[in-house]
C-alpha cells in the first residue's frame, strides 16, 4: 500500500516537474527570440542618458580588482562610478584608488557611510551614496559583478521609454574556484534563472535582481527612498515590488552579466544559499510554498524508493532516469542557451544533484526564522523584513 502511495507522490511530482520544464523551455525561446530582436532594432550609443553608477563595496573579494576594473572601461557617453564603504579602512579602496590612477578620464568618486544605521547595512551606505549622483537615473550594481564594455548601452536602453521605471538582467554564476563554488555558480545560472524567466513569462517582472537595478531617482523618491528598504533582507526583490506598484514597469533586459561565486567552503555555500532561501520564504510566502514543486530530483528518488519497495525495479529507475533527464535539458537549456554559461553545458550532468541539493535548502528554509549576514545574526519577519537577532521583544 504504502509503496502505490509513493509512486503516485513521484509521479505527480515528476509531471509538475515537467510542467515546470515545458515554461521554463518556452520562457527561455521567448527571451532568445527577443534578444536576436532587440540585437537588429539597436541604434548605437545616440540619445542614451548619462548615468550614475552605485557600487557599494565591503572588503576584498575574489577576482574584485577584474570586477571593478570592468566599470572603468565601459563604451559610453557619459557616465559617472560611485564607490562607497562603510569606513577608509575598508581595502577594496585600495583597488578603487589604484584603478582611478589607470583610468583618469572616468569619473569616480568614493563616499563613506560610517556605522550603519538600519539593519541593512548595504541600504544604508546607498542612502549616503546617492545624493552624490550627478545624473538622474541610477545603475546599482554590486561589488561581485564583471561586466562587458556594452553593458551599460544594454541595460539603460530601455529607460529611453518614459513608462519604464526599473531595469534589472539576469546573471551567470562564475566560480571562484572550488567545487562547492562551482555547484553554487550552477544554481544561479540554472535554477535562479529559470524562475526568473517563468516569473516574467507569466506575470512580467515584479521583481529586481540585485547584481544589476537601473532605476530613475524620481521612481526611487516616489516609494519612499532607499529609507523605505532599511530593515528589509531582499531590498532588491522589494525595490522592483515597489517600483511595480507605483505604476512604472520593470524590464528584463535582455543582456546577461557575470556574477562571482565568493564562497568556496561547504559551510560559507550552504549558508549563503540558505540565508537566501528563507528571504523568499518571507518575501513571498506562496510563491516560495510552491517552488517545492518545481524540483526534479527528489520526486524521481521517491519513484526509486517505492520500485525497490514493490520489486518494480524497471519503474522505479525510469521514474529516476525521467527526473534526470528533466535536469539536465533545464540545465542546457537555460544555462547554456539563455545565461550562456558555457560551464552548465559542461556539468549538464552535475546539476541533477544541484538540484537535489536545492530541495534540501528548501526544506531547510522552513525550519526557523534565523539568519547569519556578514557576520551577524538576525530574525527575519513578516514581509521579508529583518531585526538584529539580540533585540529584546522582535516579533517570530
Amino acid at each position: 500500500m504504502l509503496e502505490h502511495i509513493l509512486f503516485i507522490v513521484a509521479g505527480t511530482g515528476l509531471l509538475a516537474a515537467s510542467v515546470y520544464l515545458a515554461l521554463v523551455v518556452i520562457a527561455s525561446v521567448r527571451f532568445r527570440v527577443s534578444t536576436r530582436q532587440e540585437s537588429v532594432l539597436r541604434e548605437g550609443k545616440t540619445g542614451l542618458p548619462a548615468v550614475t553608477v552605485l557600487k557599494p563595496l565591503h572588503g576584498m573579494e575574489p577576482l574584485l580588482e577584474e570586477c571593478l576594473e570592468s566599470f572603468f572601461r565601459q563604451d559610453y557617453p557619459a557616465y559617472e562610478l560611485i564607490f562607497g564603504a562603510r569606513n577608509e579602512s575598508d581595502p577594496a579602496l585600495a583597488v578603487v584608488e589604484s584603478l582611478r590612477r589607470k583610468y583618469p578620464q572616468v569619473p569616480a568618486h568614493i563616499v563613506l557611510s560610517g556605522e550603519p544605521a538600519y539593519p541593512n547595512a548595504k541600504v544604508h551606505l546607498m542612502e549616503k551614496m546617492a545624493p552624490r549622483a550627478a545624473y538622474p537615473i541610477l545603475v546599482i550594481s554590486d561589488s561581485d559583478v564583471r561586466v562587458t564594455p556594452d553593458y551599460l548601452q544594454h541595460i539603460v536602453r530601455p529607460m529611453l521609454d518614459a513608462s519604464v521605471g526599473m531595469v534589472t538582467c539576469l546573471y551567470r554564476g562564475v566560480s571562484s574556484g572550488g567545487a562547492w563554488s562551482r555547484l553554487e555558480a550552477l544554481g544561479m545560472s540554472v535554477e535562479m534563472s529559470s524562475g526568473v524567466l517563468v516569473a516574467d513569462l507569466l506575470e512580467g517582472m515584479k521583481f529586481a535582481l540585485g547584481p544589476t537595478m537601473v532605476i530613475r531617482k524620481a521612481v526611487l523618491e516616489g516609494w519612499g527612498g532607499f529609507g523605505a528598504l532599511q530593515d528589509y533582507c531582499a531590498d532588491d526583490f522589494v525595490m522592483g515590488a515597489l517600483t511595480a506598484e507605483s505604476g512604472k514597469t520593470v524590464v528584463l533586459s535582455r543582456h546577461v552579466i557575470d556574477h562571482i561565486v565568493l564562497n568556496r567552503t561547504a559551510r560559507q555555500s550552504l549558508l549563503h544559499q540558505l540565508r537566501w532561501m528563507k528571504s523568499s520564504r518571507f518575501s513571498r510566502p506562496l510563491g516560495h510554498l510552491g517552488s517545492g514543486l518545481t524540483f526534479a530530483m527528489p520526486f524521481g528518488l521517491l519513484g526509486l524508493a517505492a520500485g525497490w519497495m514493490s520489486g518494480n525495479w524497471a519503474l522505479g529507475l525510469g521514474l529516476l532516469g525521467a527526473a534526470f533527464a528533466n535536469r539536465v535539458v533545464q540545465a542546457l537549456v537555460v544555462g547554456w542557451g539563455v545565461t550562456g554559461d558555457r560551464y552548465s553545458a559542461l556539468y549538464c550532468w552535475l546539476y541533477p544533484f544541484r538540484d537535489l541539493l536545492g530541495f534540501i535548502l528548501w526544506c531547510g528554509s522552513f525550519a526557523g526564522s534565523e539568519i547569519v549576514w556578514r557576520g551577524e545574526r538576525y530574525r527575519l519577519i513578516s514581509g521579508g523584513r529583518m531585526v538584529p537577532r539580540d533585540r529584546a521583544g522582535c516579533p517570530v
